[in-house]
């Protein structure tokens, strides 16, 4: 039977969205952002040659060039203030979760609520520019090796380093503003944002590929099949879920007693969303983002192999990818997303239990135990679809836009953002019906009057 709340949601209408204020302004905070993350990306590095930069990304758009290039929103192609992205961040929110999980003092710093909770913040905030000046430092040291700088030397290093550094931080500040005043997740809308806006030129290389006879008619018809479908199977497996039965045991209050009522548990086959897919993704790229720019000569024995095995479609790169992407899924899922402790004690203070199992330390037994056979499917159901179409396009030298992480981004974001949307649209709605019934209420009070006295 359909609830009153989900009924609700069903029936609500985007005509109310000229209604909730609050959320139009959300809606348009965030748009202004992510229209000021696109201009930053136009913005060049001081110091780049920018004939020579040009001539390498045609070289390197279809290798791991291309890779990097597309979660930068194209930034690294051009070589703008944002060419780092915001993977430094990503890759510094790993480190640091998988420390929380390791070291006692961040787990019991992780337990002390709010405050804890901007301690860890602060200490990704160190990681981020630790890491970002690593790799700014390297790529400048790459553009030089590549032929890449105009006038290479100290200034040209230096200069490089402050401004992708401290691009990295305008857009780390970015999504936290999106994500506390706008809607969405601002770092996977900023990701989201980055591959939507190449997309086009992606689609319009390919068509001419196929044109100038480099790509077959069914090469494009199977890539275009392929994504349909990629599309549907995503959509499908996010909003698959998995519901845990809920038991309300009879209650009296007062005089009253009240029957008791059961509901269920919602469990998503993927609760950790897009998130394993980015961590991996930034995993790969983390080690060969330098030495795609180096070039042949200046390439040490261990860049040269990272670039044989370590590219799009080695095998190396697919095993590493599909082990790391199984891995996060879990990581992520126990560690961020979905805690069973935490769910069993919510359960056990509302005087919830799931039937035939007692409550506390053994709930949350079951539930783990529910969740981890649930992440059999939802890991593989995430390896398969960013590992399949990266094979295919290796292959068929398919765009990197096509591939199933880029595909599963923008799929899950969207599907996140519209979501949050209508929860906003939905509270408003209570709003109003809570104001309508006040009014109401009100209305009542002042039509009843006693008798009149004479």
């Amino acid at each position: 039977m359909v609830s009153a709340a989900e009924q609700m949601a069903a029936n609500t209408s985007w005509a109310a969205l000229g209604k909730a204020t609050d959320l139009r302004n959300r809606i348009l905070f965030t748009i202004g952002l992510l229209i000021v993350y696109r201009l930053g990306t136009f913005i060049p590095v001081p110091g780049i040659d920018a004939a020579a930069l040009r001539q390498f990304m045609e070289q390197a758009g279809q290798g791991i060039g291309g890779m990097v290039s597309m979660f930068t929103g194209g930034a690294l192609g051009r070589m703008g203030i944002f060419a780092l992205g915001i993977m430094p961040y990503i890759s510094a929110s790993i480190i640091v979760q998988l420390l929380t999980s390791m070291v006692p003092s961040l787990e019991q710093l992780k337990k002390e609520g709010e405050q804890g909770r901007k301690k860890i913040n602060q200490y990704t905030r160190y990681g981020t520019v630790a890491l970002a000046t690593a790799q700014a430092y390297g790529l400048a040291v790459s553009l030089e090796q590549g032929d890449l700088a105009t006038d290479p030397g100290m200034y040209f290093r230096m200069a490089c380093m402050i401004t992708l550094v401290g691009g990295t931080m305008f857009l780390m500040w970015l999504g936290e503003q999106i994500t506390q005043r706008g809607i969405g997740n601002g770092i996977s809308l900023i990701i989201f944002v980055g591959i939507i806006a190449e997309v086009p030129a992606a689609i319009a290389q390919f068509f001419a590929s196929g044109r100038s006879g480099a790509i077959s008619p069914a090469v494009i018809i199977g890539v275009i099949l392929m994504v349909i479908a990629v599309i549907m199977f995503v959509v499908f497996m996010e909003r698959a879920l998995r519901k845990i039965h809920i038991q309300y045991p009879r209650r009296q209050v007062g005089m009253k007693v009240y029957d008791g009522g059961s509901s269920h548990l919602p469990v998503k086959v993927n609760p950790a969303g897009v998130i394993p897919a980015i961590f991996a993704s930034s995993l790969l790229l983390l080690p060969t983002t330098i030495s795609a720019f180096s070039s042949g000569a200046a390439t040490g024995p261990v860049m040269s192999w990272l670039l044989a095995n370590f590219g799009p479609g080695q095998p190396l790169y697919l095993l590493f990818f599909v082990a790391m992407i199984v891995f996060f899924a879990y990581f992520y899922t126990f560690n961020v997303s979905f805690k069973p402790e935490d769910v069993a004690n919510n359960l056990k203070n509302q005087n919830g239990f799931v039937p035939g199992v007692r409550p506390g330390k053994k709930t949350a037994e079951y539930i783990e135990y529910v969740v981890n056979r649930i992440l059999v499917l939802g890991s593989g159901y995430l390896a398969l679809v960013c590992l399949l179409p990266e094979v295919l396009r290796g292959q068929f030298a398919i765009p990197v836009y096509f591939g199933g992480t880029s595909v599963l981004i923008v799929v899950s974001v969207t599907m996140d953002t519209i979501q949050q949307v209508q929860s906003h649209l939905l509270a408003h709605q209570y709003e109003g019906l809570i104001e309508k019934s006040q009014l109401r209420g009100r209305n009542k009070k002042r039509t009843k009057r006693g008798p009149s006295r004479r």
